[in-house]
């Protein structure tokens, strides 16, 4: 195990990599490579460039990933706990003190249509992000039919949508299987 100085390093270097980091887990690289290898040399490149690849692939957000995974590669389990709270609790304090005062003055006029402006604004950043998503994912005849059969079983026939990404699933491992097959 690392010694006590490491681990409270990792907090802190995590902390202030998430509390002056606006934009998520992409924004998060440059600023995480300079804090990790170049000021605190506690790893190279190339290890926090597979940190982040691990982080992308696995379920959750990709810089609190990362954050978990350089963490444990430097100071093991509690390295990972060390990283990963320092991480997340800017945002946490941010996050409950401003639900505080939203929830004080959710009343007032102004704070009301302020609420209603950033809703608007949401659902426009929302809508971008899924047709930018739409344009890389449907890549074929088969990828359509999927879309168009997931979005009438979600929302006309209320299935859950963990069961529609289930069946994509088995349905797209049985189509590459028969396709595979025809090639060879």
């Amino acid at each position: 195990m690392k010694n006590r100085k490491h681990i409270i390093g990792l907090f802190s270097a995590f902390f202030k990599i998430g509390l002056f980091t606006f934009g998520g887990g992409y924004a998060m690289l440059p600023i995480i490579q300079r804090e990790i290898t170049e000021k605190q040399k506690w790893a190279t490149e190339e290890e926090v460039l597979d940190c982040y690849a691990i982080g992308q692939s696995t379920p959750g957000i990709i810089a609190i990933n990362t954050a978990t995974f350089i963490g444990y590669r430097t100071g093991g389990i509690p390295g990972a706990l060390a990283a990963t709270l320092g991480m997340v609790t800017p945002s946490l304090i941010i996050i409950t003190a401003l639900s505080t005062l939203i929830l004080k003055y959710r009343d007032n006029l102004y704070v009301g249509k302020a609420l209603l402006g950033i809703q608007g604004a949401v659902v426009a950043l929302i809508a971008v992000s899924i047709i930018k998503m739409a344009k890389k994912a449907f890549s074929g005849i088969f990828t359509y039919i999927l879309g168009g059969l997931g979005f009438i079983l979600l929302f006309a026939l209320k299935v859950p949508a963990y069961y529609i990404i289930a069946g994509a699933l088995a349905l797209s491992i049985i189509y590459t299987l028969i396709n595979s097959r025809r090639v060879s």
